[in-house]
């Protein structure tokens, strides 16, 4: 059916004329109006379409492997639909305002504190065209009539086209307000030196100690802090900073806020604390998740810690882990494993078979074991169970692997620690 309509482009100048417009009939704006109550009906398979396209495009790579920026884009393309379907179910004859809530000023702020210039807003046309194409979908559901059809498809451009115009020329100027803010004071001051160490460039280590009131000698451990609910708000970010710095009997601590739902925080004396603890710790304070650098020692200690917990925070993203605390001694191997992540499926495929689908204890027997140097008395007592109990669990796993347990311990290790840092719904048998 969609071959069959041609499109009278006068229509799509619509927006030029002003809303309500006299020039749409009132079939072709009940049609509208349904269409977009069918939007808020079911937002989530509008959304799924828009944040795919964004996210897989090769201009928004750099959006994609940020999981602050993602959540962060993700958000705000749900405010933007169900803000333009909201408008246009009320009065689908009027111009839809631009979006400046909450949601958008918070993105333009983000942008800004991680470096973005406006041409990252190219993800709002390619989160239009998306819209544009589910909305065709919709409304072929709706009607068989071409006139109509054609009608309302021309009047959902115009608008859509003329709402997105507005936000992101209100974006576009926030951004502008962020700039010229983060150009002055102490939190700019205080960003600019973090990110001349950041970047290796030969600062006297005792003016950027000035600058920044916190010593550069001894030991650091680097924790990058940040939110992916709507809800985070910047006092939960440090809540959970407050309970790192106990985890890891820290004498001092200095915090740089590099986008609205991120810290950047370096712990002066601290150690590594244990993930699995902080973790349970952290699970009141929702949508907050840290990833951890090791502890190194001067400056080039500080810079080498935070660059590590980047990676660590980028690999959580990219394996879909639900862990909410990561330490980068975890998923260093991972790290160099999984800069090919098809290859790494294949691997663990190859390496477990059926048993990567195994019941979780039985896995973890298994690592445990390779851990204890294949030792099942001493694995069995590591895990409080009956060694019979671990005994029967690696016989098990020798059922299931394509491989004896014995000659590929290794392998099988590298490859459940795969399975262990990604999601249940993105591992593959």
């Amino acid at each position: 059916m969609a071959e069959c309509i041609t499109f009278d482009m006068s229509w799509c100048l619509l927006h030029q004329h002003g809303y309500p417009s006299t020039m749409a009939s009132e079939e072709a704006l009940d049609l509208l109006r349904r269409t977009a109550e069918l939007a808020l009906s079911e937002p989530q398979r509008w959304l799924a379409n828009i944040d795919a396209a964004i996210m897989s495009a090769p201009s928004m790579r750099v959006i994609a492997d940020d999981p602050v920026l993602r959540a962060a884009t993700q958000r705000t393309n749900r405010s933007n639909m169900l803000h333009w379907a909201t408008a246009v179910a009320s009065d689908p004859a009027a111009r839809v305002p631009a979006n400046i809530g909450a949601e958008t000023l918070n993105y333009a702020r983000d942008l800004i504190r991680r470096g973005m210039t406006e041409s990252t807003l190219d993800s709002y046309r390619i989160g239009q065209n998306a819209a544009w194409v589910q909305f065709m979908r919709e409304a072929f559901t709706l009607t068989s009539d071409a006139e109509i059809l054609q009608e309302v498809l021309s009047l959902a451009f115009a608008s859509i086209s003329d709402f997105l115009d507005a936000t992101i020329g209100a974006v576009a100027a926030r951004m502008a307000v962020e700039r010229d803010e983060l150009t002055r004071g102490t939190h700019a001051e205080r960003r600019e030196v973090v990110s001349l160490i950041l970047d290796g460039a030969p600062i006297p280590r005792p003016r950027a100690e000035a600058r920044l009131g916190y010593a550069l000698t001894g030991t650091h451990l680097a924790a990058i802090v940040w939110g992916e609910d709507p809800d985070s708000e910047l006092s939960d970010l440090e809540r959970a900073s407050d309970l790192v710095a106990r985890a890891c009997g820290a004498r001092h601590r200095l915090t740089v806020v590099p986008s609205a739902a991120t810290l950047w925080v370096w712990y002066a004396g601290g150690y590594p604390p244990d993930a699995d603890r902080l973790d349970t710790q952290i699970k009141s304070i929702a949508g907050v998740r840290i990833a951890l650098g090791p502890a190194a020692s001067g400056i080039e200690g500080f810079r080498r810690s935070h660059l590590n917990a980047l990676t660590t925070q980028h690999m959580v993203a990219r394996l879909k882990s639900s862990r909410r605390v990561a330490n980068f001694t975890d998923v260093q191997l991972l790290t160099i494993l999984s800069g090919d992540l098809e290859g790494a499926d294949a691997f663990v495929t190859a390496t477990l078979g059926p048993f990567a689908t195994a019941p979780a204890d039985i896995r973890q027997s298994v690592r445990m074991f390779v851990q204890c140097q294949c030792n099942a008395s001493r694995a069995a007592t590591t895990l409080h169970v009956h060694r019979n109990t671990m005994l029967r669990h690696l016989e098990r796993a020798d059922q299931l692997l394509p491989r004896p347990l014995n000659d590929n311990s290794v392998n099988i290790a590298v490859a459940l620690d795969i399975v262990e840092w990604r999601d249940a719904s993105t591992r593959r048998p």
